[in-house]
């Protein structure tokens, strides 16, 4: 049973306990909520108390990530966390398993995949009656102590060979772009294989939660490759196939479309403008639901709220207690002020500092907001979305896009920002353009004047993805050429050391 932190006590008792449990082992795998396990030597994360409060911390494969600790528990085999962040917009359960222990775990994951992926071969080749089942494997794993999450299946028919995939571990909406990336980088492979007879056609086989997301992202191929690939819905139980009817081009747009919610304005009160002094030229202000968050660099570090009509100021950065700026915690506000001056800056001397590597995509955006020109010279530079919705979520998995800017050509630019390689950028890039586009089609971009009185051309929106020139996934190239050339997909190298300020290496159409 999770043993609760609720004061001071359990906190001293909850890190005491902790801390004489990593002594004995100095490796470790981390989960959060069932993922996939990352390994983690024990200087790679630390326990420590903060304000009262136990914080975990620790290294990702995307940066440093905090948590507050709200209950644990030591199973014997596992060290069970509760946990939040971002003042509990974020609910986790955390999984740290001393390695020994998680090789059994991890051998018994990839056990129940592989049975999970030999199932879905035979229901594959009963529905394709001719077909006999000539190889069921798993995709790699992340790394090379971890099972895949997805199936590599080969049936063979009289005069054919296909090639079936499906994700074998829990899926949703959200992953959808990592299912496609993986599956036809896989069969463009197979594809290429000298063995007869050759394989020319794909199966994907998808659950009911993300067929809608795979639909979106099949129809966005290049005609080649989508008549080549073909979707199957599997039931609840895995034991029935059906054919799914694709969609079509000509009806995509069609679809029934909710408007997308109303883009906030970030008011620059005079309490703001007092902080915004601090730093101007790192500060930056940001809209939310209930007021402004403001950033140095692209990390959050206070927020503003109105409180029975005052302007009230809590401030603190991810991981840490929130504080409110009043008298008591001056001194506490002047030296979070002066460590993010000393530690996010580009010439920081330190640049493991947390502070230097926190929220890089973040800290991207900030710089490129101050001026998108940087990025491309036929930008306006104001108005610029960040963080754009289109929805508010929903089954297909929909998220923020990271600028939405507009050509003075009137074209709109959807802006898809890494600092990391990243094998989703490809069709996380796709996936907004479909969003923008299906809105910009009804109009509903320029009824909301998201960009004052300028004119919005009648012509599809641009894709823009960026990275630094040695950030871009090693598959880049061959997931771009694999959507239709009439989604204008452009990509942007950026100096390596972009914190100093953007500058554009090298820019080209990757899929014409």
């Amino acid at each position: 049973m999770l043993l609760q932190i609720k004061d001071v006590a359990a906190v001293a008792t909850a890190e005491h306990a902790i801390r004489e449990l990593l002594g004995v082992h100095a490796e470790w795998f981390l989960a959060q909520d069932g993922g996939a396990p990352l390994a983690l030597a024990n200087s790679e994360f630390d326990f420590f108390i903060a304000h009262r409060r136990l914080i975990f911390s620790s290294w990702t494969e995307t940066g440093s990530r905090s948590w507050r600790l709200t209950a644990w528990e030591w199973t014997g085999e596992k060290l069970l966390l509760a946990a939040s962040r971002r003042m509990g917009a974020d609910v986790a359960t955390l999984e740290l398993v001393p390695r020994a222990s998680a090789k059994a775990i991890v051998a018994g994951i990839a056990v129940a995949r592989q049975a999970r992926c030999e199932r879905l071969a035979q229901v594959a080749s009963e529905a394709l009656s001719t077909a006999t089942i000539e190889r069921a494997t798993l995709s790699p794993g992340m790394r090379r102590d971890q099972p895949g999450r997805y199936a590599r299946i080969v049936l063979r028919r009289p005069h054919e060979r296909l090639a079936v995939t499906a994700t074998v571990a829990q899926s949703d909406a959200r992953n959808v772009d990592s299912l496609f990336s993986s599956a036809l980088l896989w069969f463009s492979r197979v594809r290429q294989s000298p063995k007869r007879p050759f394989i020319q056609k794909l199966l994907m086989i998808v659950e009911h939660q993300i067929l809608e997301a795979a639909r979106q992202r099949h129809v966005l191929l290049r005609d080649e490759l989508r008549q080549r690939i073909e979707l199957f819905e599997i039931d609840e139980e895995w034991q029935k196939l059906e054919p799914v009817r694709p969609f079509e081009r000509k009806n995509l747009s069609r679809k029934r479309l909710a408007r997308f919610p109303p883009v906030a304005e970030a008011e620059t009160t005079e309490r703001v403008q007092e902080i915004i002094a601090n730093a101007p030229q790192a500060i930056d202000v940001v809209a939310s639901r209930h007021g402004q968050t403001l950033r140095y660099y692209g990390l959050p570090f206070a927020r503003l709220r109105r409180v029975l009509d005052r302007d009230r100021v809590w401030f603190g950065v991810e991981g840490s207690r929130r504080r409110l700026l009043d008298e008591y915690y001056r001194a506490d506000w002047q030296k979070l002020l002066l460590d993010l001056a000393e530690h996010r800056n580009a010439n920081a001397r330190d640049r493991r500092h947390w502070l230097y590597r926190a929220a890089g995509e973040a800290r991207l955006e900030s710089i490129l907001r101050r001026d998108i020109s940087k990025l491309d010279p036929g930008l306006i530079v104001a108005p610029l979305h960040a963080q754009f919705r289109t929805s508010h979520g929903g089954p297909t998995g929909a998220r923020p896009i990271d600028l939405l800017a507009l050509r003075h050509d009137g074209r709109l630019a959807v802006i898809e920002l890494k600092v990391n390689e990243d094998r989703e950028h490809v069709f996380q890039g796709v996936d907004y353009w479909r969003r923008v586009e299906a809105h910009r089609r009804r109009g509903h971009i320029s009824a909301a004047k998201l960009f004052g009185e300028r004119e919005i051309s009648d012509e599809s929106p641009l894709v823009y993805l960026v990275a630094p020139t040695l950030r871009f996934h090693s598959s880049f190239a061959t997931l771009a050429k694999t959507i239709a050339p009439d989604v204008e997909i452009y990509r942007f190298d950026i100096n390596e050391n972009w914190r100093g300020g953007v500058r554009v290496v090298r820019r080209e159409r990757v899929n014409g």
